[in-house]
């Protein structure tokens, strides 16, 4: 019996290397298989790199990296304290606020204190040159029914009354803190029937399993077909946000609106001595064209 068992398992290992490996690895076939694998838990745009090099953790509706393996830990200090260590902090979620600059302070001032320190209206921040962290409260329920932390950062002025502001959240914070902007700024209505299209439907997740599995195997022209009946489609959304519902929402009696940015947008957090020259090698500045 114990033979005929590892003859069962040999067959098997046979059996999944039906096609050769220059097949598997097509770029068809490992996206729609990587789109196949997020239907739960959405990957990060550096998830490859650091699935590699790091202990996984699926958390927050995301798959993130949480400590790294033992050959990478002597790395990441070295590039911490000599050189510039990079961060993905994509997964923190961003809610975008429109609006005219006194309609938006006026209501944001009740969700937080100056007792805590700096907030929204400070100088420093409104000129859009500095980042600002603050925690938020329930609208004028200070200092109780604390939300949670969160950091900002307002669009330089343009010469209009009319203001952009990001507000970066953890995820598990981010239904409590979306729902309490909501409220104060009565944005209840959609600004716009943005119901964006699913990345697969449960039907076409099973043609593209089928798709992985069936193509290679020798047939070239099959390969070719089935790249054309089964576009890839790139993820949508994140873990904290339907790909049904609505993702933006506007006040009828102020015009202010507010938009769920989440995974729209990358954030990176640089530590080290030399990550600011690290950024000046890597951004090059545009120019600018007056008319």
């Amino acid at each position: 019996s114990k033979k005929q068992a590892e003859k069962a398992v040999h067959q098997k290992k046979e059996q999944s290397k039906t096609k050769c490996r220059k097949a598997r690895r097509r770029h068809i076939n490992l996206v729609a298989e990587f789109n196949h694998r997020q239907r739960k838990n959405i990957w990060l745009e550096t998830h490859i790199w650091h699935a590699k090099r790091f202990h996984m953790v699926k958390k927050w509706g995301y798959c993130l990296g949480n400590s790294p393996t033992e050959k990478s830990y002597r790395a990441c200090y070295r590039a911490m304290t000599k050189h510039c260590l990079l961060q993905d902090l994509s997964y923190y979620c961003c809610l975008e606020l429109r609006g005219k600059e006194n309609e938006l302070l006026k209501q944001l001032a009740r969700i937080c204190s100056i007792d805590t320190g700096l907030t929204f209206q400070e100088p420093c921040f409104l000129s859009g040159r500095f980042e600002g962290s603050l925690n938020l409260y329930g609208a004028d329920r200070y200092p109780e029914d604390m939300l949670g932390p969160v950091t900002f950062i307002w669009k330089p002025r343009d010469g209009s009354e009319n203001r952009q502001l990001w507000i970066w959240v953890h995820p598990a914070l981010k239904q409590d803190i979306l729902r309490e902007l909501k409220a104060i700024f009565q944005c209840s209505e959609p600004e716009e029937i943005c119901i964006t299209e699913p990345v697969t439907t449960s039907i076409q997740e099973e043609k593209q399993v089928e798709v992985v599995i069936s193509l290679g195997n020798k047939r070239k022209k099959e390969d070719k077909e089935g790249e054309k009946a089964v576009p890839v489609k790139k993820i949508i959304g994140d873990g904290t946000r339907d790909p049904f519902q609505s993702y933006s929402w506007i006040a009828r009696t102020t015009g202010i609106t507010i938009s769920d940015r989440s995974m729209e947008i990358l954030r990176y957090r640089l530590i080290g001595p030399l990550s600011h020259s690290v950024l000046t090698e890597t951004l090059k500045a545009a120019s600018v064209q007056t008319v």
